[in-house]
């Protein structure tokens, strides 16, 4: 039996335990849906999104795929409950959020998976999900913390997964600069069940994500602060979020965002989330990629 293939994959159906992380406002149905055609579970990321845009993506992912995939959203009250309504409505294979915990009673029994994201044990203790993602402090993107300063929860994933799995029934996913067969294969040791890869599939052929985008993360170390939304974020460590860094405390999420509004004006888009192993990104089609990372797994266990 491949490595890749444990009780996470059968749960979701599908034949490969890896799952490409949902970034909101980059990730688009054609990467959701080319990463599960390879096997594994494309995540397309709703939070951006109004009601209708969301249920349009939903739709167009299946027009694509009959494959497996999830949509992600914000936990309450982060989201809207339109879109929650859209991810019922739609009856989507599975479902995931950050930022909080919420009832998961209402998805499964429209026969949703859901997973739910944590940054420590003490999270994945309050969370009722099917799977918890355990997002180590090396990831990129928003951090989902929601019990206690988000400095503690800036725990590597080496130490916050082992954790997690000693204190849930659930498979874990685990997050986190996992950027090849060898992370992933790392990841499986430690006694996650799939990992999920954002990062990653940032540089795939599928993804939206600018040129500037890319270029930053190769150049600049990342780095955690909730300068840009008002919620922490792993980012590249640019001028633009330098110089955000050094002004007056963040408002609220997500009102914090608002107020850069002329620092972008002027100095152009210069907030690029990424996690600390996003310099090694490889621009593949998404189904490369997955096909690559797949090889990479059975090489690492010879």
């Amino acid at each position: 039996m491949s490595r890749l293939q444990t009780p996470f994959s059968d749960l979701l159906g599908i034949r490969l335990a890896i799952v490409q992380a949902p970034m909101a406002g980059v990730n688009t149905p054609e990467l959701a849906a080319a990463v599960s055609k390879a096997g594994a579970l494309g995540s397309f990321g709703g939070a951006a999104l109004s009601a209708d845009d969301l249920r349009k993506g939903i739709r167009r992912i299946r027009a694509l795929t009959p494959a497996p995939f999830a949509v992600n959203l914000f936990a309450p009250p982060f989201s809207s409950d339109d879109q929650l309504a859209v991810v019922l409505e739609e009856r989507v294979p599975a479902f995931s959020f950050t930022f909080g915990p919420l009832d998961a009673t209402p998805f499964r029994e429209s026969g949703i998976v859901v997973l739910g994201t944590a940054t420590t044990a003490a999270e994945a203790r309050a969370l009722d999900v099917d799977v918890v993602v355990a997002q180590g402090g090396e990831a990129g993107g928003h951090r989902g913390t929601f019990l206690g300063a988000f400095e503690e929860a800036l725990v590597p994933l080496a130490d916050l997964v082992p954790a997690i799995v000693g204190e849930v029934q659930t498979p874990v996913v685990a997050a986190g600069a996992i950027m090849d067969g060898a992370g992933i294969a790392t990841a499986l040791e430690l006694g996650a069940q799939g990992v999920q890869l954002g990062s990653a599939f940032l540089f795939a052929a599928e993804c939206r994500a600018p040129r500037a985008w890319l270029d930053a993360l190769r150049r600049y170390e990342t780095v955690v602060t909730a300068a840009y939304t008002g919620r922490p974020a792993r980012a590249a460590r640019t001028p633009f979020l330098e110089e955000l860094m050094a002004g007056p405390e963040p408002l609220p999420y997500p009102e914090q965002a608002r107020r850069q509004a002329p620092l972008r004006e002027r100095d152009g888009y210069g907030f690029y989330l990424g996690g600390t192993g996003a310099s090694r990104g490889r621009e593949l089609p998404a189904g490369e990629l997955v096909r690559t990372l797949v090889a990479e797994v059975d090489q690492a266990a010879r």
